[in-house]
């Protein structure tokens, strides 16, 4: 069991590397997300550029003032930027908080006139102001501090002799209009027209176009206006004369944007160009929002919703026939890869949204000629948004600029879809994938234990193998396996009927020259006639030295190891050897007939020459023992490839079936006594085809026996390296 649970835990500790799947699937999506930013970020840039493009060179499209101005005079040059909604002239100033970060404060700092000789410091009025545009309507709004409020007496026809609002307007003729707000009482207000003189402030008509309302308040009062765009081309100036005598009734000072007596003092109103917003009316389509600012970052149009420019739409996710697999996936897939993943958000803090001037890297490089993109996080950290600029070029110089943005919720939403399908891939791959590991390592444990029990199973306690191991069929490595267990157990059992029988055969090999021995010995002590004790003792010894070489071939193949081991190698001609050898069998084995035959007279072979010959006394001695006399035992030598083949050939009785090749290992025998011919004279212990197949193995040869193809004897096959 601890086998077959570390090749579980083996096959499950790999099975984690494929984990390794969705970690460089899950970069890879990652990448191709950075790309998409990439493309993204060009195709904004070509955006800006196509829509500068339309710009480039036209001047009419901006304020011909505002645009060309060097420097902007803050406070003076007056910005008016478009309203969502008219304004109510109700002197509350609540409409105005949606444009409320572009109001500007006037104070000590901002005094435009002394009158009347006044040399005190003016601390009693201050006010805040800003101008706005809704449609063809300029609005103006004035929320002043003044610890002393003085209406107009109803009764004077001086708009002078209480607290007052001027306005200055530069005409469409480039002639300088003035006008004066001096109300009697809170309520609705018109302005009346001044005189062409600027030594005087005198009305001399009403001016119905310009109305509003004047409310007193607890710290001074809130004036509130509305005037068409027609009366002004672009020049315009406020200031707030202040009264606080109530009895001489004289003025003091007036706080302004400007001097409203002075043409060329007065402030330029800059208003978004009208037509440069006709002309980005249809980018509210293009899933963009598209800004156009002036060279001082003031914006003149603006089109689309940043909400929804998404920058790739993508449709919605169709919801899966399968309803059960759609529950799997929306309630535990899905809030588990979305622990790593983040939605893109469908709301989050637009920090532009109602902006009337613009700042950044991109636009401040677009406006020194070169374009530009920026990445920027919402203020709520939600979105991802990126701005491309592009330089308006108007007589070679910058005139303003291009800013294109969209947040990267459509490249997130297509990267999750992505995301969200390779975890399906990889999810089923891991599952299917683990499970057929732990299925195929079951599989191998469980023939690994079989093979285990098996193995057991044919050894008993005593280490005696008492029956034959079953051989798979399997072609892989464990029925390899299998099958050489089964190979070496049959080897042992083979050696160990070998040492069992051994006994039987050393007594059969030793029971005669022991009896032969010992009745030479026993006529010794009956006879005294010394030629039959010479004949007696030559008995005796005859016997003994059967006794030695049986006790010599115990020990042959033990000498035999260690002196191929210190054995000299030498180039030797071979067929010179085998020659010599088959001579001296025809005297040796007379009773036999020998036939040698070769294709070459000589064959180089690197080895010892006395090793082989050794080798041959071997198969040439089986080969006598199991031929009958007169048998012809045929011996050839043969160049093949680069091999040296010698065979010998003899008829006798066939190889027992199925132990072709442990008839070459040590000590096993299937001789029978009717098999040899001279079993009485030699010992026969199992040796001789080993050794033969340990000298073969030095030389780098083999050792094959064979039936003759007429099945009328054996064949022994050795092949050196030449």
């Amino acid at each position: 069991m601890g086998f077959r649970f570390s090749i579980r835990l083996q096959l499950m500790v790999l099975s984690l590397f494929l984990f390794t799947i969705p970690y460089l699937g899950y970069n890879y999506v990652w990448e191709l997300e950075q790309y998409l930013r990439n493309g993204q970020e060009q195709t904004m840039i070509g955006t800006a550029r196509a829509v500068a493009t339309a710009l480039h060179e036209r001047p009419a499209l901006f304020d011909s003032q505002s645009a060309y101005l060097q420097d902007v005079r803050p406070g003076t040059d007056l910005y008016a930027p478009p309203i969502p909604s008219p304004i109510r002239l109700d002197g509350e100033l609540n409409d105005w908080q949606q444009v409320g970060e572009l109001i500007s404060e006037y104070g000590n700092d901002k005094v435009i006139e002394y009158y009347n000789g006044f040399n005190g410091e003016p601390t009693s009025l201050s006010f805040k102001h800003m101008v706005g545009r809704y449609g063809q309507f300029l609005y103006a709004m004035f929320e002043v501090n003044d610890d002393v409020l003085l209406w107009r007496q109803p009764n004077s026809l001086s708009v002078e002799t209480g607290d007052h609002l001027l306005i200055g307007l530069e005409t469409s003729l480039g002639e300088l209009a003035r006008y004066v707000v001096a109300p009697y009482e809170s309520g609705w207000v018109n302005a009346y027209k001044l005189s062409d003189s600027t030594a005087t402030t005198r009305a001399i008509e009403n001016a119905l176009a310009i109305q509003g309302r004047w409310q007193e308040t607890v710290t001074g009062y809130n004036i509130e206006l509305r005037f068409p765009l027609s009366m002004t081309t672009s020049g315009l100036a406020f200031s707030v004369v202040d009264v606080d005598d109530k009895v001489r009734r004289l003025k003091q000072y007036a706080i302004g944007t400007a001097n409203t007596k002075e043409l060329d003092e007065l402030g330029t109103v800059i208003t978004p160009s009208p037509e440069i917003e006709r002309i980005l009316a249809g980018l509210k389509y293009a899933d963009s929002r598209v800004w156009v600012v002036d060279k001082h970052k003031r914006v003149l149009a603006r089109a689309g919703d940043i909400q929804s420019a998404t920058g790739i739409k993508v449709d919605e996710k169709e919801v899966p026939s399968n309803s059960l697999w759609h529950w799997i996936e929306s309630k535990w897939l899905l809030p588990i890869y979305y622990q790593i993943l983040t939605r893109p958000p469908s709301d989050f803090v637009d920090e532009l949204d109602d902006a009337y001037a613009l700042a950044g890297q991109d636009l401040g490089t677009a406006l020194n000629g070169q374009p530009d993109s920026l990445w920027r996080l919402s203020p709520d950290n939600k979105a991802i948004i990126l701005s491309a600029a592009y330089p308006i070029f108007i007589e070679g110089n910058v005139m303003g600029a291009v800013i294109v943005e969209q947040t990267t919720n459509g490249i997130r939403t297509l990267r999750n879809r992505a995301l969200e399908q390779l975890f399906h891939v990889i999810l089923a791959v891991m599952t299917i994938g683990t499970l057929g590991l732990l299925l195929f390592a079951t599989r191998i444990s469980n023939r690994i234990r079989a093979l285990r029990d098996s193995t057991e199973s044919v050894i008993d306690d005593n280490g005696k193998i008492i029956g034959t191991m079953p051989v798979s069929n399997q072609r892989d490595e464990i029925g390899d396996l299998s099958r050489s267990f089964a190979d070496v157990l049959l080897r042992l059992q083979q050696y160990n009927s070998y040492l069992e029988n051994m006994a039987s055969r050393l007594s059969h090999e030793l029971r005669t020259p022991i009896a032969v021995v010992k009745s030479s010995l026993d006529m010794l002590t009956h006879v005294s006639d010394a030629d039959q004790q010479a004949v007696f003792i030559e008995r005796a010894q005859s016997g003994v030295s059967r006794l030695s070489s049986i006790l010599n071939s115990m020990s042959e193949a033990t000498r035999l190891e260690q002196a191929i081991a210190q054995e000299d190698m030498a180039n030797f001609n071979i067929v010179e050897v085998i020659q010599g050898c088959v001579e001296g069998y025809k005297h040796a084995y007379a009773q036999r007939l020998w036939q040698f035959s070769t294709t070459n007279r000589s064959m180089m072979v690197y080895g010892s020459a006395e090793l082989v010959a050794q080798l041959f006394d071997k198969v040439i001695s089986n080969a006598v023992d199991f031929s009958q006399d007169n048998d012809e035992i045929l011996i050839a030598l043969e160049k093949k490839d680069k091999q040296a083949v010698l065979t010998v050939s003899n008829p006798g009785p066939l190889l027992p079936k199925g132990m072709k090749n442990q008839l070459t290992q040590s000590m096993v025998s299937v001789r029978k006594e009717n098999d040899v011919q001279n079993s009485v004279h030699s010992p026969h212990l199992g040796l001789g085809l080993y050794i033969a197949n340990m000298i073969a193995t030095f030389h780098k040869g083999h050792l094959f026996l064979y039936d003759r193809e007429d099945e009328s004897g054996v064949i022994v096959k050795i092949d050196f390296p030449l």
